[in-house]
């Protein structure tokens, strides 16, 4: 049967391919150029990440942290606002960073088939994980007490759009490097184990008001749907899925995921759906 077109990988396009613009836009506009009918901001004021890292200083100074901007906070609320209804959308659907890492795992896949994503022992990854909540915990902290953009000089997200430009500090490159290689064995190295945004967008998945539901009386226990999870879930063993790793892919679900009996995996409130097979 021929697959249908993933809307997914259209959206990420355009996000990736919109950041992209803006950067490259910014940059020659400090040179007097810029690209026509692309705004000239900057890569902090189009992240929302710089809305959470603000709050203590707006709360305390009435400022915005500096390089952030008043957008970075309208965007915050605005993904706040899904993250509610529909869990992290913004990690799986805009995250132009998050597209990047997926676009390389591809090239992991083809490399080493099902090996992939399957390197690091499951003892191990349930604890990684957690680790990108200390690094939101250190990046909130820091940021308070200097004042500063401080997560600027180690973010791979910035480092990637913006290597050109002279802007980027050792530490960027590190960690761009280090997730480039990486995502060639594991799906969104950085999105699992070390990024803060994710990290907060995490928790929204544990009172989120759709969440994602099995339907345990059509479900064929074939495990398609944990195997294809990005982010290493195993979905055919829960009822509501409300784990704080997931990204509302969707690749999971039925009708155009890999689910392959309808109404078994979907996104919606109340109760499951009840569909069995009549003999």
């Amino acid at each position: 049967m021929k697959r249908k077109p993933k809307i997914r990988y259209f959206v990420q396009s355009f996000f990736f391919v919109l950041i992209a613009l803006i950067a490259v836009s910014h940059g020659l506009s400090e040179t007097g150029g810029g690209i026509a009918f692309v705004p000239e901001a900057s890569l902090h004021a189009v992240c929302p990440l710089g809305g959470v890292v603000s709050i203590d200083t707006l709360i305390t100074g009435g400022s915005f942290v500096k390089k952030t901007h008043e957008s970075s906070l309208v965007l915050m609320y605005i993904v706040f606002a899904s993250a509610l209804v529909l869990g992290p959308l913004f990690c799986g659907w805009i995250c132009p960073f998050g597209s990047f890492q997926e676009a390389l795992g591809r090239i992991g896949k083809r490399l080493f088939k099902k090996k992939f994503n399957r390197f690091i022992p499951y003892r191990f990854d349930r604890w990684l994980r957690y680790l990108r909540y200390l690094v939101l915990v250190w990046v909130l902290f820091m940021t308070a007490r200097s004042g500063q953009l401080i997560f600027a000089g180690v973010d791979p997200y910035f480092a990637l759009f913006q290597f050109w430009t002279g802007e980027v500090a050792i530490g960027g490159f590190i960690v761009l490097g280090a997730t480039t290689i990486l995502s060639l064995f594991v799906e969104r190295p950085f999105c699992k184990y070390a990024c803060p945004y994710g990290a907060v967008l995490g928790i929204f998945n544990l009172f989120r008001l759709v969440p994602l539901k099995r339907n345990s009386a059509t479900c064929i226990s074939c495990k398609k749907c944990s195997k294809v999870c990005p982010m290493n879930i195993e979905v055919d063993s829960a009822g509501t899925v409300r784990n704080h790793q997931c990204i509302s892919c969707y690749q999971c679900t039925s009708g155009d995921g890999v689910c392959p009996v309808p109404s078994t995996l979907e996104f919606h409130t109340g109760g499951i759906k009840e569909v069995k097979d009549e003999d």
